[in-house]
């Protein structure tokens, strides 16, 4: 479709956004799940911005776009889950493997599924089919383990370390296998890494609870945690009209920032972090989280882990 001076319109235009499941409490652990075709799209027909996000070869390649994802995509630090679609028709039988999970660029409220098409399947599935989402079980045990751990090494660091360290702030963090690490502010030196290590232990051992839950403005301040609070544009940009729970509730057309919520994962008795990502029900769940170094430039410390 064409308008009148020439530009193509997006097709991911005007699309229902994607409802996104892993973001549920009760989905943390769900790796097979129904969900509706909504499009399907040979990788050339994506916008610019989209097929910059897929830096595989592209040959063959489709996206995927339904009613709703168990599939996390890249963000936040963690990887992008991988796994199969097939036809509720015919559940054991995959036509579509699921290479990458990525957020629209052209469209943020989708979730973009990258991957090929088995014998030819692309020819028989259409909009308003139902299909079975399976994300691969282990690779995802993998990233919630690690980030979980990336966030119980930010509390554990941050507890020992924020009245020791001038300037100590928490800043981004890496949760991929080959690159995990959280980023501080202040200059941390390597005498404090078997510290750190202690500190790591003692929370895994402590078996705390992970919490999914779902907090307005109001909700950090009373807990004093304004720290914590984003920017008023990222907020405007994530929070949505749920419940604690995260379940809809109705919404005005007017965002109002104390109604809103975003999510936090909760290391219940440690730590709070505003995430989106997925993770394990308790700190022991990570399993053995190591310390590996702590490299320092500029000012800014990393100290980088890794689970076994």
């Amino acid at each position: 479709m064409s308008v009148s001076n020439g530009q193509t319109l997006s097709p991911l235009l005007n699309l229902p956004n994607t409802k996104l499941l892993f973001h549920a409490a009760e989905h943390q652990q769900t790796y097979k799940n129904e969900s509706t075709l909504v499009s399907v799209l040979p990788f050339e027909k994506l916008p610019e911005d989209d097929r910059a996000l897929y830096k595989g070869d592209a040959a063959s390649l489709y996206a995927l776009i339904t009613t709703s994802t168990i599939f996390h995509p890249q963000g936040g630090g963690q990887p992008s889950d991988v796994g199969t679609v097939a036809l509720a028709s015919s559940p054991e039988t995959a036509i579509f493997n699921v290479d990458s999970a990525r957020t629209s660029a052209s469209n943020p409220g989708l979730v973009l599924h990258f991957g090929t098409f088995q014998g030819g399947a692309e020819s028989s599935i259409d909009p308003g089919a139902v299909l079975i989402q399976a994300v691969d079980e282990n690779t995802r045990h993998l990233y919630s383990r690690l980030h979980t751990a990336g966030h119980v090494l930010g509390s554990a660091t941050r507890t020992l370390l924020e009245d020791k360290i001038e300037g100590f702030d928490e800043l981004k963090a890496s949760h991929f296998p080959d690159s995990a690490g959280c980023e501080f502010k202040g200059v941390i030196e390597g005498k404090w890494k078997s510290d750190i290590q202690q500190s790591v232990d003692d929370l895994v051992d402590k078996d705390a609870e992970v919490r999914i839950e779902w907090w307005t403005k109001s909700d950090f301040r009373e807990r004093k945690l304004e720290r914590l609070l984003p920017s008023d544009e990222v907020w405007h940009a994530i929070g949505i009209y749920v419940d604690q729970d995260g379940q809809d509730v109705p919404s005005d057309d007017v965002i109002d920032d104390e109604k809103t919520r975003i999510r936090v994962v909760n290391i219940v008795g440690s730590e709070v972090y505003p995430c989106g990502g997925t993770h394990v029900p308790t700190t022991k769940d990570c399993g053995k989280v190591t310390v590996r170094k702590i490299s320092r430039q500029k000012g800014i410390s990393r100290v980088s882990y890794k689970v076994d």
